[in-house]
């Protein structure tokens, strides 16, 4: 079996009677990006704080290379850390901001100077070595960040939520860059965030956090379109949940009966499998609607039409449940004719939904 370049043995974190990280557990590989999603308070950052040497794990083991670093102080792991607020030394210039991490670790001012070079270089602010930080943009601000923690080439970079202070087409516009530099360096980047397009954007896996623990790991098409928890399920991508009879299940399927009286069958079932009540997961863009017809598996009315450039949101109104949210690309032939209050019917394949109990 092959050793993981980097594993997260069973951590737990205690503060008095709070568990902030509970048995959280995985295997990352080198020249790997993993982010952590979650909402605030799930355990993401203090996951990641743990690994930087920031705090103790209350239980559990991280082994970078087969061997233990929890006895090895955060200055000494060589693991580079980018922060959300960029942490620069606003009385240094930037390149000095840059040689920092070398000038503590004595190398020799050639050194020193060749690989702020490169690393300025690297995140395209070539130029810059003499400006203040307080004269760059927020974006600048951070590449500068970005280029000290990679200066002196560490084995893994953490970041924690790095770009969350920047606008949205800042913060586009950097994601590129991020994945660029992780492609040309091949470093092994721990991201954490609570954006799951920014997830979904820069990782090779995901791992989804939760209430202190992870309910799934897998790649960003893997979660979207097999999600094993509800939670997963609604977290990542758009998502429409509607309450349902479990008729029977066998192997993973089950047969569902929906509000209105329709049967469908072969759903895939996550939780305890017995009959009872399920919550059953639409993906908006996998209902395909009809205008004028009542023969679909839900019925409904037709509330609300909102164009979003490439594709257009429909909003129907079932009787007795919750709206449903369709997603149609523009210029679909549903799309004709349709209006609030027009009738219509909602059909799905089954085995592209998902039950959970």
């Amino acid at each position: 079996m092959t050793q993981a370049f980097l594993s997260i043995r069973g951590i737990r974190k205690v503060y008095g009677p709070v568990t902030a990280v509970e048995n959280v557990t995985m295997d990352i590989g080198e020249g790997e990006f993993m982010t952590f999603l979650g909402p605030s308070g799930s355990g993401k950052s203090t996951t990641l704080y743990i690994l930087a040497g920031f705090q103790d794990p209350s239980d559990g083991d991280i082994l970078l290379r087969g061997k233990s670093i929890l006895a090895t102080p955060s200055h000494k792991r060589s693991i580079g850390m980018v922060f959300q607020r960029y942490t620069l030394f606003p009385h240094l210039s930037v390149g000095e901001n840059v040689a920092f991490p070398l000038r503590i670790r004595r190398r020799p001012q050639t050194e020193i100077a060749e690989r702020v070079k490169a690393a300025l270089k690297l995140v395209r602010l070539e130029g810059f070595e003499d400006r203040k930080p307080a004269l760059l943009s927020g974006g600048q601000q951070q590449r500068v960040a970005l280029a000290r923690a990679l200066v002196y080439n560490p084995p893994v970079l953490l970041m924690d939520e790095p770009l969350s202070a920047l606008d949205k087409k800042l913060r586009e516009e950097i994601q590129f860059e991020i994945r660029r530099i992780h492609q040309e360096t091949g470093v092994t980047i721990l991201y954490v965030t609570h954006d799951q397009e920014e997830a979904l954007r820069l990782s090779d896996r995901i791992a989804v956090f939760s209430q202190g623990e992870i309910d799934q790991i897998g790649t960003g098409p893997e979660l979207y379109a097999n999600p094993t928890t509800r939670f997963v399920a609604g977290f990542i991508g758009d998502s429409n949940f509607i309450d349902a009879d479990v008729v029977a299940s066998s192997a993973g399927k089950a047969q569902l009966s929906l509000p209105g009286g329709v049967v469908v069958d072969g759903v895939p079932l996550h939780g305890k499998v017995a009959k009872g009540r399920a919550s059953l997961l639409l993906r908006p863009e996998r209902i395909e609607l009809e205008a004028g017809t009542l023969v679909g598996q839900l019925t409904g009315t037709v509330r609300d039409i909102t164009f979003l450039g490439n594709n257009i949101h429909v909003m129907v109104e079932p009787s007795g449940i919750a709206p449903i949210s369709v997603r149609l690309p523009f210029g679909h032939s549903a799309l004709s004719g349709l209006s609030p209050g027009t009738k219509v019917s909602m059909s799905f394949n089954p085995a592209d939904s998902h039950a959970f109990c």
